[in-house]
């Protein structure tokens, strides 16, 4: 959960433009020393069986300056240069890409939190502000980079070694996997699809009802957050659902156990007849409140929903998120719920995230932001790696 939340407060996932700066209190490292090369040899791999040019880009945030720029073949790190109003065009930073059926080895500098962009035929676009970096949005109108084949992962290599995930919570695209081997020779792996999964994919989601629109010329896969930003996708769809699930606990309360470590810190909400749903500590003490949240903010994990990177508030939020994408809560009164038997199961529920877990090897994605609650996503780490890789698998 905590990764995650290191990688949206770097990248700013949810938004459009990054900042040159950030704030590098909030990024500050482990003292631990990790034993992990520096830099870390990371090799993309091509099995996808297409003809196109594959082009690569390493782009992120220095945790020691909190300077955001890109990182070169040979793993150096370079600020990017200011912009300007209108955005100006960002350096061509281009790794060249592997062909199909070959390797092309990145290096990964310690104390970096950024993404592997990826594309195929085309290079991406990328634009400079005054304010930071403006990276693709091709859910959005206008955006060049709409036509363009293109997928990331992101990554967080520190002193606590290697977190390193596939990520669907935008958009899915480009099936890859993603990878390390240890100091002990031990391999790791999350994100591979099954055997046609893209396609798979692309269909269900085009045969459910009020998800068609967020499939965009067999290209990707847009998540309903994103779709419903562009006007793709209900404002409402999920109101309903919402609003039961909160009146649930009008009668019922809600056990919230946000740390598995912790299993005696609880929190217990109720909602009032303001709809508002209180939490109160172990001691009786109110310690968070949240007012029903609307689809927007379910789907954006945001809004109120908003999750704080805390010790109450933040967990009890991304809990709360991540049940209502599941639509295990108003059913399942203790959360976060552990069995993903029981997720997905009402007939207005995330089907985009579901779609994508089901054709996932392990069942695990990245379908939204707080896919890490109960360890459902497509991320693995190691305090010790020695290697990483991507795999671009075939479709």
């Amino acid at each position: 959960m905590r990764i995650r939340q290191k990688i949206r407060r770097v990248l700013t996932a949810l938004a459009v433009v990054l900042p040159l700066v950030t704030g590098v209190s909030a990024l500050s490292a482990p003292t631990a020393v990790a034993a992990g090369p520096d830099p870390l040899p990371l090799t993309v791999t091509n099995n996808s069986n297409r003809s196109d040019a594959v082009h690569l880009y390493v782009l992120g945030t220095n945790l020691n300056t909190g300077r955001l720029g890109y990182v070169n073949a040979g793993g150096a790190f370079t600020p990017w240069p200011p912009g300007a109003n209108p955005p100006s065009p960002a350096p061509d930073v281009a790794i060249a890409g592997p062909g199909n059926g070959g390797s092309t080895t990145l290096r990964i500098p310690r104390m970096l939190s950024g993404r592997v962009y990826l594309s195929f035929g085309q290079k991406i676009k990328f634009f400079l502000t005054p304010d930071g970096l403006v990276q693709p949005a091709p859910w959005a109108g206008g955006d060049p980079n709409r036509d363009i084949l293109f997928d990331w992962s992101e990554f967080t290599y520190d002193n606590a070694g290697l977190f390193i995930n596939s990520s669907q919570v935008d958009m899915f695209s480009v099936p890859h996997a993603v990878g390390l081997t240890n100091g002990a020779g031990a391999n790791k792996e999350a994100g591979r699809l099954k055997a046609n999964g893209r396609e798979n994919i692309f269909n269900a989601v085009q045969a459910q009802p009020g998800f068609s629109n967020l499939v965009y010329n067999r290209l990707r896969v847009l998540a309903p957050g994103k779709g419903l930003d562009s006007g793709k996708f209900s404002g409402d769809y999920l109101d309903g659902y919402v609003t039961n699930a909160w009146n649930t606990y009008k009668s019922t309360p809600l056990t919230v156990v946000p740390f598995e470590a912790e299993p005696g810190k609880k929190f217990t909400g109720r909602t009032g007849g303001d709809d508002v749903m209180r939490f109160t500590n172990t001691s009786g003490a109110t310690v968070a409140s949240f007012s029903k949240p609307s689809t927007r903010d379910v789907f954006n994990c945001d809004g109120r929903l908003q999750a704080p990177n805390d010790q109450v508030v933040g967990p009890i939020a991304r809990t709360l998120c991540a049940a209502l994408h599941r639509s295990t809560l108003g059913y399942l009164h203790t959360q976060p719920t552990y069995d993903a038997g029981q997720f997905y199961k009402q007939s207005v529920t995330d089907h985009y995230s579901r779609i994508v877990h089901e054709q996932m090897v392990d069942g695990k994605a990245y379908g939204f932001a707080f896919d890490d609650v109960g360890h459902f996503e497509s991320l693995v780490h190691d305090g010790d790696p020695r290697s990483a890789r991507i795999i671009l698998t075939a479709f």
